[in-house]
């Protein structure tokens, strides 16, 4: 083996080839051994005699060269001689001679035609052995070669004359010279009228398409090495992995962004070498050759174009027996050319006459009635060039957007003639986004977010002209062929998995040489033999380690040697001895050979192919449906065996069976056991008939617990390391055609009301199963019976299809007719179509028909769906990827997540390929703007995860020193690239980093807090969060969810006032987040009333009242509170989000709560050892509660809480399907809490759909007070407190909480004196005493009063101690009293200690008394302005052991319906009870009758509610069996009780509804007025 020498750089590039570098080095140093002994030979007579009779394996097609010429002789110095690897490769640098402009004929077409193999006859000067004389190679520069006419020969306008190309010859005996010989090849060659190969669709590289200088010199013995130009040799074998599909400009851009993160599909991970597999063979640097010479030639650019040559015409390998290896695009599979077929169709169809249009991002619209806003007013404001103030307009939501250009119109211009309200746009102000003209100005998201949280609507006026156009598809973007080859071999390989062209004839020239030795020897023939199945190993390991039982066969019959174990028939030595012995035995494993070869190109993506289509041999074709012959194929062996299973394991068996869509069509059969055996490599040979055309490699997964329809797509060739395994099927004299058969003509549809009663209800109960999973075989049996009568309800097309008992060709036309006459499905339900378990192409089709009303704006939300739904796709080319595609070249927005979420599904790695296709099919689509766009954003991307997972393995005391220096590096990427939009959304367009407000958190992924700067100068900076080691898709998926549920709240009129916050992952384990400004998390909150803030009551009240101050902005902060909070209580546990502690918890200063960071959902709970952290069913706190009732005790606004949480729980149960639906799409995405049916199980289980809206309602108030009750969350909460105390930063400074703001000596002016007045009751929020401090200052002597209650005292005193020794401090007033501590006599004690402890504090040393936590205590807050406090109220009797005695008052709210002779009465709420006599709050439950009842068996009764005047029941109490007649004579009486221990109970009001009063046929609901006695009203 020679040394290495050089850098190593090379040795990457020969591995990346696909041949492995132990292969190499062996391939190498048995041709260097065969070229020395070459040399030896003296006889030349001998050798030109040898190359007239024996053919070469490989025969190369010489170049088109007339050396007589005299332009070419004259020439000699440009041709230089080069030795390739292995010696004789003449197209080691070039695939095809591409013949350039000034030699083109006028009048051509725009195509590039290739050099044809030239006719012997016209090479005189081709007498010697070629492939040890002479080796030419394509430089790529050197117009005045290829400019001259070829062969001598040219048509008659003086272009080239186009030489037929010479047919392959057949396959006979390749060693025999009376059966070959060159002179019959000749003339076949000139006599060939057979038809012509069809046209391959390729790319040509730039070197190929440059005009070429054949390098040539003549290699004489005695300077076997002469001048050799070993650079051009090394620089040729790090160009073999680039695939002939780009030019060397891309190439160049595309190898720099691969090695410094700038390429769009860069692979994402560190640049540690890749781990080999233990199955592969070690790693062995390959030679590398050195030059004499410094000076080395550029390649000139050029560009690339599709062009359509002949394959013969391409330079081919030929090959013995009639194979030749030719370059081939993607056309060569057929499939692949029908997709690109339909991407061009589908791009002309959507060509546009203003092509500026398509690069703009439209605000998404929402058509509902619900999103416009009939009736409502809107203030905005527009910016314009031409006017320096802006202007405001009051419009109404339902006025459409031109409307208000022509407004602005009017006030910019004087004269409106010639001027086209068209021709502008309005831009959202700080967002590269507009709003579409012709639609309503509430129709649009943004301004429903602007109305949602009060934010100004302000718009810039725009020409259309003046906007950017970057994204802009244009004319050379849709007049260019849909070509994918280029942007596949441009994305993300984990490990190249296929060898090239010139690599396999690297090898296959070791064989050829191997095997003239070993023919020519005249002894030791176990050597010679031994290195022929040494090079029949290399080639063997190349094409994917596979030793067919051909090749097998064939090494048997040479004899024993230490390459290969010994065959177990042990053949005689001496037959070896006669020649003809050996040619038969390399014919056989040439043949074996080349048979895997074609293997290969049929299995792997190869870039070759070894025989031309046109030649190929067309069958008859015969209909599927009239074979009778069962299925049967036999498993032959499996491949690429690890070392570990040989060691650990004794047998091996195969398990096979067919299914479709999920369902098996038999049962399971299995192999016979056999061993491991180890020929070339390990394998296990079965050689078996499984069950009752061709051969074909599958590639095995390994063994997982994932979902088992996520495996029916793909073979696995792309770990290097799989398992394959080689099947046989039978050959078949024709091709088997698959035709869907017509649908039936007949279909019946009957009424579902023409069922039996008993029908109907078994078959509703079916039906509110909502999911096709949990359908039992009695439930498909009874739908299946009774299709016919289900089509008033479309929505269970989906169960009705998946309780087909068979699939089969027979059955089809029932199916299709049912299909074809079903009742039109909205687009929501027929998502439960595009499931694995419908793999039929009709069924899919129709699917995605009905899914084509849906809006872009629905479409965006339901996009993550529709890309998992690709992996079910049967082909390239469905009406799913049309549908998808044709959206995506309609609107910019879809394009820009399609492409991160195709880019995502790269990861996939069982359908990666699939996703390659479409992610190239996607870029070819959408224009070269947008692409550079895409390259950007990906740039932006690496940069950032680059500098964020620095930051994360940095020591804490050095992360903000990395990450000021990784900034940097952001910076240079601006500079570079001037502007670039976000993965999160492409309207937010940014142009450089803010350094000063970049920081990171303090979290265990160590987040990035990063400020973008804004593009537009209207609009603030950009503020997110970038994260690196958290799986984002979660988060995403979970996100989705929320957005969509409170979509369903809002069309349904019930807005939930959610914060929906972007989130979008970037690649498995980094993304981005937006940041939400204005809001805190409920830690840092709790915690600024100490440690132990998570148990008490009144932070979340307190800080809602601090950045509220006014009662109007503090009652609508409790009001968004409200209805926030109830939605994240459904949403969250419909989601079953765990992992709920108060840092995952916000709050926004406006009172919307919202909840962030779901890594934990569908029920899987953060365990703290063996105990589940998240024991109550939803975060529902005291605290919150505290802010609901606007104090300590149930208030009505709890009821409406309530109501709120019921009626949104409700709603989304109606989309139970929906939802189903959408997660079961994500079962293959790779989520590991999403990943089994179990998982969707839970969200199945949460939503309960089989309950009634009413059991719903009571089972969800149920769940409110579980959480409310549960002291776990709390719990929960503290110990999270102090697992954060040691992220606290020390330079992080105590703030009170009652303050908005923090102030200081010099804002606040100087305090002069304090003194404490007096001290007041209050009962609002709560009941004590606050205490009124009189405050001087200096200047200008001013007199204010302030309230403070003791525990802010306390607080004061607590965070003073934070920051100064309490030696500096004086003594605070104990807390722990003896008796009553909110007496009036405590009072009047701790105001003389407060008095004292203020005016010491005040005198202390400067440093404590100028502090800026003593200026905050003592400036007015907005509740100081008020009445200091009120009369205090009368104080009771003194309480005496007396029966206690109730007021009457008050209201209940009941829901009063009958149905089936049942009569449902749920008592809600009540409302307005009254204390009892000694002032406590009443126990009160509710006793009905239905009288008359003279034996009170009517009566019925609720559970008690505990100490309140405002109880909440929701509970159900039905009387059974009361037929209508009756209840014209029944009256419903109902009492509320105060419940007592030890006397009586007490009546606290009472109400008699005569149900003749109510119209029963509907529900009835409202509130009735509880009284002594008398009538109830509602």
């Amino acid at each position: 083996m020679s040394a290495t020498r050089g850098n190593g750089e090379h040795w990457k590039s020969l591995e990346s080839v696909g041949i492995s570098p132990k292969e190499l080095a062996l391939a190498e140093a048995l041709q260097m051994e065969y070229d020395a002994l070459s040399r030896l030979r003296q006889d030349k007579e001998e050798n030109q005699a040898k190359q007239n009779t024996d053919r070469s394996l490989i025969s190369w097609d010489d170049p088109a060269l007339d050396y007589n010429k005299p332009a070419v002789r004259n020439d000699c110095h440009s041709i230089k001689l080069m030795r390739g690897l292995s010696g004789s490769d003449p197209t080691l640098n070039y695939n095809s001679l591409s013949v350039q402009g000034s030699s083109r004929a006028p009048g051509t077409n725009n195509t590039t035609s290739s050099v044809l193999p030239p006719e012997p006859e016209n090479q005189p000067w081709l007498k010697g052995p070629l492939a040890s004389d002479y080796l030419y190679i394509f430089d790529g520069s050197g117009e005045h070669f290829l400019s001259e006419p070829l062969n001598g020969t040219t048509g008659q306008d003086g272009s080239p004359k186009k030489l037929s190309p010479p047919p392959l010859p057949p396959r006979l005996s390749i060693w025999s010279s009376s059966e070959v010989n060159h002179s019959s090849l000749k003339s076949s060659s000139l006599s060939y009228k057979g038809p012509q190969p069809r046209d391959i669709n390729m790319f040509s590289s730039a070197h190929e398409l440059a005009d070429g200088k054949l390098l040539a010199r003549r290699i004489s013995e005695e300077d076997p090495y002469g001048t050799m130009d070993y650079d051009g040799i090394n620089d040729a074998i790090t160009r073999l992995n680039l695939k002939s599909t780009y030019d060397t400009d891309l190439s160049r851009e595309a190898t720099w962004g691969w090695k410094e993160g700038r390429s769009i599909f860069e692979k994402e991970t560190t640049g540690k070498p890749v781990a080999r597999s233990k199955t592969m063979p070690p790693q062995v640097p390959p030679r590398t050759y050195v030059s004499k010479f410094s000076n080395r030639k550029n390649v000139a650019p050029n560009k690339n174009r599709r062009i359509s040559v002949d394959p013969v015409a391409s330079r081919p390998h030929s090959l013995a027996n009639g194979y030749e290896l030719f370059e081939v695009s993607e056309e060569r599979d057929e499939e692949v050319a029908a997709f690109c077929h339909m991407l061009d169709v589908l791009r002309s169809g959507y060509s546009t006459k203003d092509y500026s249009l398509t690069g703009f991002v439209w605000s998404t619209v929402n058509l509902s009635s619900e999103h416009l806003g009939h009736g409502i007013s809107l203030k905005v404001t527009v910016v314009c060039d031409s006017v320096q103030e802006p202007l405001t307009f009051t419009c109404d939501c339902s006025s459409t957007v031109d409307l208000l250009i022509y407004q602005t119109l009017c006030y910019t211009y004087d004269e409106l003639l010639g001027i086209d309200v068209d021709d502008f746009v309005l831009k959202l102000c700080g967002l590269e986004e507009f709003l579409q003209n012709k639609h309503a100005l509430g129709s649009h998201e943004y301004i429903q977010h602007c109305r949602k949280f009060d934010i100004d609507i302000r718009l810039q006026l725009m020409k259309r002209k003046a906007v950017r156009s970057d994204l802009a598809r244009t004319v050379n973007d849709d007049q260019s062929p849909s070509t994918l080859n280029h942007y596949i071999h441009l994305q993300e390989r984990p490990i190249k998995q296929t060898i090239s062209r010139q690599a396999l004839s690297l090898l296959f020239d070791t064989f050829h040489n191997e095997v003239d030795t070993f023919l020519a020897a005249e002894g030791d023939f176990q050597l010679k033999a031994d290195r022929v199945i040494q090079s029949v190993m290399a080639i063997c390991n190349a094409l994917a380690a596979v030793e067919s039982q051909e090749i097998t066969g064939a090494l048997n019959q040479l004899p024993a040697c230490p390459s290969r174990m010994q065959p177990k028939i042990q053949k005689d030595p001496n037959v070896l001895t006669v020649r003809e012995n050996r040619e038969k035995v390399v014919e056989t494993l040439t043949a074996a050979i080349l048979d895997l070869v074609e293997l290969y190109c049929n299995t792997f993506n190869a870039d070759f192919q070894t025989a031309v289509h046109g030649n190929r041999k067309h069958h008859l074709s015969q209909e599927a449906c009239l074979l009778t012959c069962p299925l049967s194929f036999t498993v032959y062996a499996t491949h690429r065996i690890p070392i570990t299973w040989a060691a650990s394991y004794e047998d091996f068996y195969l398990s096979c069976s067919l299914t479709h869509g999920g369902k098996e069509l038999c049962s399971p059969l299995q192999t016979r056991k056999a061993h491991v055996y180890k020929y070339l490599f390990h394998l296990i040979i079965w050689d078996q008939q499984v069950l009752t055309c061709g051969r074909k490699l599958l590639g095995l997964w390994p063994a997982t617990q994932d979902n088992s329809s996520a495996r029916s797509s793909a073979p696995n060739f792309n770990q290097p390391d799989s398992v394959i395994l080689q099947i046989d099927f039978p050959a078949s004299a024709f091709n088997v055609k698959f035709t869907s058969p017509p649908a039936a003509e007949f279909s019946p549809k009957y009424e579902f009301r023409s069922l039996g009663e008993e029908d109907q209800r078994k078959l509703k109960e079916v039906m509110q199963k909502e999911s096709l999973y949990w359908l039992t075989d009695a439930d498909r049996k009874r739908l299946w019976e009774k299709r016919y009568f289900c089509h008033e309800q479309p929505g269970s097309l989906p169960l009705l299809l998946t309780s087909a008992p068979s699939w089969e060709w027979a059955c089809l036309p029932d199916i299709y007719a049912l299909l074809k006459q079903w009742t039109y499905m909205h687009h929501q339900d027929a998502l439960g179509l595009l499931h694995a378990t419908f793999p039929d192409q009709e069924v899919r089709r129709t699917a995605v028909h009905w899914i084509d009303s849906m809006s872009d704006a629905e479409l965006l939300d339901y996009l993550p769906q529709l890309v998992q739904a690709l992996k079910y796709e049967c082909y390239l080319d469905s009406p799913l990827v049309r549908f998808l595609m044709k959206r995506a070249i309609c609107d910019l927005r879809i394009t820009h997540y399609f492409f991160w979420l195709l880019k995502d599904g790269l990861k996939d790695s069982q359908f990666s390929i699939r996703y390659q296709y479409l992610l190239a099919a996607l870029l070819c689509c959408c224009g070269k703007g947008l692409r550079e766009e895409f390259d950007r954003q990906c740039c932006l991307v690496n940069t950032l995860a680059k500098l964020a997972q620095q930051v994360r393995e940095a020591a804490p005391s050095s992360r903000q020193a990395i990450l000021r220096d990784g900034l940097v590096h952001v910076k240079q990427f601006f500079s570079a690239n001037g502007s670039c939009r976000l993965p999160l959304s492409p309207s937010l367009l940014v142009k450089g980093i803010v350094p000063r407000d970049c920081s990171y958190f303090n979290s265990n992924a160590v987040p990035l807090k990063l400020s973008f700067q804004n593009v537009d100068a209207l609009g603030e900076n950009i503020r997110v969060i970038f994260k690196c080691g958290d799986d984002l898709r979660q988060d995403m998926l979970t996100l989705q969810m929320i957005r969509i549920m409170n979509k369903i709240w809002v069309q349904e009129g019930l807005d939930m006032r959610m914060v929906i916050f972007r989130c979008f992952s970037t690649g498995r384990g980094r993304g981005m987040v937006e940041m939400i400004p204005n809001a805190e998390t409920l830690r840092k909150i709790q915690v600024e009333h100490g440690v132990t803030g998570s148990f008490k009551d009144r932070p979340l009240a307190d800080w809602l009242q601090k950045h509220n101050p006014t009662e109007d902005e503090y009652e609508k902060a409790v009001e968004n509170f409200i209805y926030s909070c109830a939605g994240c209580c459904v949403a969250t546990y419909v989601l079953g989000i765990c992992d709920r502690h108060n840092d995952n918890i916000m709050l926004k200063t406006t009172g919307h709560m919202f909840h962030i960071d779901f890594g934990r959902f569908l029920g899987h709970a953060q365990m703290f050892g063996n105990i589940k952290r998240d024991r109550a069913p939803f975060v529902f706190t005291s605290d919150m509660a505290y802010v609901i009732n606007g104090g300590d005790k149930p208030s009505s606004r709890f009821h409406d809480f309530v109501d709120l949480c019921c009626q949104a729980y409700n709603l989304i149960r109606k989309h139970t399907h929906l939802f189903l639906n959408l997660l079961g799409l994500m079962l293959s995405c790779g989520i590991p809490e999403l990943s089994d049916l179990e998982d969707l199980k839970y969200v199945y289980d949460a939503l309960r759909p089989q309950d009634s809206e009413a059991d719903a309602t009571t089972y969800f108030t149920r769940l409110i007070e579980s959480s409310l009750g549960s002291v776990a969350t709390k719990l929960n909460f503290f110990i999270h407190n102090l697992a954060q105390m040691k992220f606290t930063g020390s330079d992080t400074r105590p703030v009170l909480s009652f303050a908005p703001r923090m102030h200081t000596l010099k804002t606040a002016g100087r305090i002069r004196d304090v003194f404490l007045c007096r001290h007041e009751k209050v009962f609002n929020p709560s009941k004590g005493y606050t205490y009124v401090v009189k405050v001087q200052r200096e200047s200008p002597c001013e007199v204010t009063y302030v309230q403070r209650t003791f525990e802010e005292f306390q607080e004061l005193h607590n965070k003073l101690r934070l920051i100064f020794p309490s030696s500096h401090l004086p003594s605070f007033p104990s807390r722990f009293v003896i008796g009553r501590s909110r007496g009036e006599a405590m009072a009047d004690r701790r105001k003389e200690e407060l008095n004292g402890y203020i005016w010491h504090l005040i005198h202390s040393a400067p440093e404590v008394a100028e502090c800026d936590l003593v200026y905050t205590f003592f400036q007015p807050l907005p509740r100081d302005e008020k009445a200091a406090g009120t009369n205090p109220a009368p104080k009771p009797a003194d309480a005496t052991w007396s029966r206690p005695i109730g007021k009457v008052g008050g209201e209940v709210k009941l829901s009063i319906s009958y149905k089936n002779n049942k009569l449902f009465i749920m008592v809600m709420h009540i409302r307005g009870l009254q204390p009892l006599q000694d002032g406590n709050d009443p126990d009160p439950y509710v006793k009905i009758y239905l009288l008359p009842d003279p034996q009170k068996t009517t009566k019925r009764k609720t559970k008690v509610a505990r100490k309140t005047c405002n109880p909440t029941y929701n509970e159900m109490l039905v009387y059974d069996g009361i037929p209508r007649g009756d209840l014209q004579q029944r009256e419903l009486r109902l009492s509320v009780l105060s419940e007592e221990s030890f006397w009586e109970n007490i009546l606290l009001g009472e109400v008699c509804i005569k149900l003749r009063d109510l119209d029963l046929t509907q529900e009835k609901m409202g509130w009735f007025e509880l009284g002594s006695r008398g009538q109830g009203t509602m």
